[in-house]
């Protein structure tokens, strides 16, 4: 038996929900332990779409179970918008195959507000979030006044969970001159869809310790990106919970010693969303043209992605950090027609050659990537499924890739079709 965790390597957007996907077949169990509706995934099955942004991918295939740990911030709107989208598509959504941590903190309408005043306020400093409300969820759960979904169960709980978080932004408000918020009117709101998301609210740290005690196999989905991550990412042009496969044990309430391979999704290509230093991006018309052929527009925002090379030094920096064991290569295909292809190999910084990103972000933004080039194999690589059918020169791109960020590639992805995937090492057998 083993339990694999998810993680994009990279900025996020990675193609995760894929992999996740494609993944779930051989899991039982496939759990969320981070970030909110900000992460979107895509996944593309028999030409059907589903676009998934709190929903685990495993909510798609028949007879897994899908659940959102406490390390999840949820819109319970959202949520419940988001499930009776996915039944329309004839997806089952119900207590028997999806579950919700009791302790996962609650997105209000004052979060999605005061990101939208922040973002607005700030001008050209501003970070680029989606401006729907999960930083300053994640605030109100470390400054210990969240409203948790188990607050929904008890009316004069909620009432003095609601006193004590409206007391905080509500000042706040007043001193933006902003209407403030009644707390029974909030409340009314709540009471109406507690039932409709009680009925999926479980102890999740005590169900999965009963999944492992039944040595189900248990598949860990991550959102956005390492180099999105609350400490190791670029800071402050981050997320605001931690991304790294460790994420998964405190935002799901499973030891570590359960957890026993980590997956890092990565981009033959980078791209990012959002502000923040980008090294090896591409203002021209090749970044154009990844772009395009790589359909680079986010799953919940539509918001274009910049567009880059390779970045090997902070692939193999993430992996380092995380405790990638194996990377999954996507979006190999988008390379097929060009002349040449980058890789960044080292940076420069004010005339001195580094080999990793330092922590300022000032120094982020004044590096200068080192390339090493590779010859373009001009030919289709769209859905092959066997590395044997790769022109040599992917082939060779792919092995120097591998070598310089220290990580074996255990799959790759040429589509964003289920089965257009070379699998090289199952993580679940190992």
């Amino acid at each position: 038996m083993k339990n694999v965790v998810v993680v994009g390597s990279q900025w996020g957007d990675e193609g995760k929900g894929k992999i996740v996907d494609w993944l779930s077949s051989e899991a039982d169990v496939v759990v969320r332990f981070q970030g909110g509706h900000n992460a979107g995934h895509t996944l593309v099955i028999d030409k059907k779409v589903f676009k998934l942004r709190l929903l685990p991918s495993g909510i798609v295939r028949v007879g897994k179970i899908s659940v959102l740990g406490n390390g999840v911030v949820i819109d319970p709107w959202a949520l419940l918008d988001e499930i009776n989208e996915i039944k329309k598509k004839g997806i089952n959504v119900s207590p028997d195959n999806f579950m919700i941590s009791e302790s996962a903190s609650l997105i209000l309408p004052f979060h999605k507000e005061m990101d939208e005043i922040r973002e607005d306020a700030a001008g050209k400093s501003k970070i680029g979030t989606t401006r729907r409300g999960i930083g300053p969820c994640y605030e109100d759960k470390v400054g210990r006044r969240s409203i948790r979904v188990m607050d929904l169960r008890s009316k004069s709980n909620l009432d003095r969970r609601l006193e004590n978080v409206l007391l905080h932004h509500n000042a706040i408000r007043k001193g933006l001159k902003k209407k403030v918020y009644k707390k029974d009117i909030l409340k009314k709101k709540l009471l109406k869809i507690a039932p409709d998301i009680l009925k999926f609210a479980q102890p999740v740290w005590l169900k999965l310790d009963e999944f492992i005690k039944d040595r189900k196999k248990i598949l860990f989905e991550g959102a956005q990106g390492i180099l999105l991550d609350v400490d190791h990412g670029t800071y402050p042009y981050v997320t605001s919970s931690n991304t790294v496969p460790a994420m998964a044990a405190t935002g799901s309430g499973l030891g570590p010693n359960n957890i026993n391979y980590v997956l890092g999704i990565t981009k033959a290509y980078t791209t990012r969303v959002g502000s923040g230093p980008f090294p090896t991006e591409l203002k021209n018309k090749i970044g154009e043209s990844l772009g395009k052929r790589g359909k680079e527009f986010g799953t919940v925002t539509a918001r274009k992605r910049r567009c880059g090379w390779f970045d090997g030094v902070l692939v193999r920096q993430t992996i380092k950090i995380a405790g990638i064991n194996a990377i999954a290569l996507t979006k190999l295909d988008v390379l097929d027609e060009l002349d040449e292809i980058k890789m960044c190999v080292d940076y420069e910084l004010n005339g001195k050659k580094i080999n990793y990103l330092p922590t300022s972000s000032e120094d982020q933004s004044k590096i200068k990537p080192i390339y090493k080039t590779f010859p373009g194999w001009k030919t289709s690589t769209q859905g092959v499924r066997n590395i044997k059918d790769l022109p040599e020169k992917a082939k060779n791109y792919i092995y120097a890739l591998e070598d310089f960020i220290g990580a074996k590639v255990s799959s790759i992805s040429t589509s964003p079709e289920r089965d257009d995937t070379i699998l090289i090492e199952d993580p679940f057998k190992v």
